[in-house]
């Protein structure tokens, strides 16, 4: 019931949230309309030409930066970029014809450029807005008798005050141009019609919502899709749930005084952790295969081969799947649990004994809600990442596709159906649409979870 509660409170708040933007923006535009209504000439001139007013103020290096940056964004957009930006639209006209010699447009490479023409345009409004903010500030020095800031000392704050955002700007550079670019890309190849016979040279086009209307309504990618989903549901939950739990029973069972040999029992886990998931999943393939060690014990035994890993082997093969996650991930859960219940104040167990709460009331009031405490966010990593486990069912299963199922096996998930889709069969924007469908879904259950979590809401009680 508690569970409920918070969540209508959540999406209760959501239009208060929503009432809330309006003022926000206004505020945003009040201060556009101060500098508008009380700007002056050199202002003006700022706005015309960028740095033409603290050049005018005798702001020489700041002024022809400003100047620098229009004068390059002028050249840049006259000789590419204009065209980059009409081709992100049309993404390409000319076809191309190998028999006269035409080369045609290259409609990926045309939105790609075209995505990268619109970070450069957005960039250069916000350095036009800096330019404008910085010469109002300027003004209003002069205009109270005061002397602004220099270039030499704006700098200098860069290795100060404002050195966070010196430090910060590869970074934010580098996460633009490897993270942002690539998924902005893979987002908009989801409304084009790119893949299966429509690949380059052929010109691709823009289709809508036409994918998301494939895998959603009646047809060839709609049943295999709720199918894989539903399973990728229970798989996260139940792998999540088993990983988290098992883990921290064993950091609770190696914490009791009465074990023996703490050091040797917990190398165990640590080696199966550190070896790498491939070759782990691999010899459990081998190991659970027609030919491997199981199979020949049980045909030893008088007793036929068992195919664990087969066409028919639907549930047999999932819960070695699960098996096999938690041999990879409960060691991790592990030491981490470990180190956290390390922190825990053992006063508080002895006040429960006291009070006469059993293990199991000791466990739910006091070493559960703390150990959830400091690890929900890593529980919602765990989550997601065994939502988009694409290792487990790829090296154990797959290349298998089963009855039922389009281009996929009753043990795929979405990401392993996401890559039999786009890699081995050129279906590239169904692929990018159900690559949006997990971002969207696994981004809402982890905002919802962690803002629900203590971690989020209870973040002093255990201070």
């Amino acid at each position: 019931m508690k569970v409920i509660t918070k969540c209508k409170n959540f999406f209760a708040s959501i239009p208060a949230k929503i009432k809330a933007v309006p003022s926000k923006v206004s505020k945003r535009l009040a201060g556009a309309k101060e500098i508008l209504s009380q700007g002056n000439g050199k202002v003006s001139a700022s706005m015309l030409i960028m740095g033409l007013g603290q050049l005018i103020y005798k702001q020489w290096v700041k002024g022809f930066m400003f100047l620098f940056i229009q004068a390059a964004f002028i050249v840049y957009f006259v000789l590419t970029g204009a065209n980059d930006l009409f081709g992100f639209f049309t993404l390409g006209s000319r076809e191309s014809n190998a028999w006269y010699g035409i080369e045609g447009d290259n409609s990926v490479v045309m939105l790609i450029m075209g995505i990268l023409a619109i970070f450069i345009i957005v960039l250069y409004i916000a350095v036009y807005i800096a330019n404008i903010k910085d010469i109002y500030r300027t003004q209003c020095a002069f205009d109270t008798l005061k002397t602004p800031d220099g270039f030499k000392k704006e700098a200098g704050s860069l290795l100060d005050k404002n050195f966070h955002k010196t430090a910060l700007a590869l970074p934010v550079i580098g996460v633009c141009v490897f993270s942002i670019l690539p998924i902005v890309f893979m987002i908009l190849i989801a409304f084009t019609n790119y893949g299966g016979d429509i690949v380059p040279p052929a010109l691709v086009d823009w289709a809508g919502f036409e994918n998301f209307g494939k895998i959603l309504s009646l047809g060839q990618f709609a049943p295999t899709f709720f199918k894989i989903f539903g399973w990728n549901m229970v798989w996260a939950v139940l792998a999540t749930a088993l990983n988290y739990f098992a883990g921290l029973g064993l950091a609770l069972l190696l914490n009791k005084k009465c074990v023996k040999g703490k050091a040797i029992w917990r190398a165990f886990p640590i080696l199966a952790y550190a070896i790498p998931g491939f070759i782990t999943l691999l010899g459990f393939k081998f190991m659970f295969s027609y030919g491997g060690p199981i199979n020949y014990y049980i045909q030893q035994g008088g007793g036929a081969a068992v195919g664990f890993l087969g066409l028919d082997a639907k549930w047999t093969a999932r819960f070695i799947g699960l098996a096999v996650n938690a041999w990879i991930s409960i060691p991790s859960t592990m030491l981490l649990a470990t180190g956290i219940l390390s922190n825990l104040n053992t006063d508080l167990y002895e006040a429960a004994r006291v009070d006469g709460a059993s293990a199991w009331k000791q466990f739910v009031k006091i070493t559960l809600p703390y150990v959830l405490f400091a690890t929900t966010p890593v529980l919602i990593s765990q989550f997601i990442g065994n939502f988009n486990n694409f290792g487990i069912f790829y090296f154990l299963r797959g290349g298998l596709y089963v009855d039922g199922y389009f281009l996929a096996s009753d043990t795929d998930l979405l990401i392993n159906w996401l890559y039999n889709m786009s890699i081995d069969n050129n279906y590239y924007s169904i692929g990018a649409a159900i690559s949006l469908v997990i971002f969207i879904i696994t981004s809402a259950i982890s905002l919802t979870v962690y803002v629900l979590s203590p971690s989020y809401k209870q973040e002093e009680t255990f201070r």
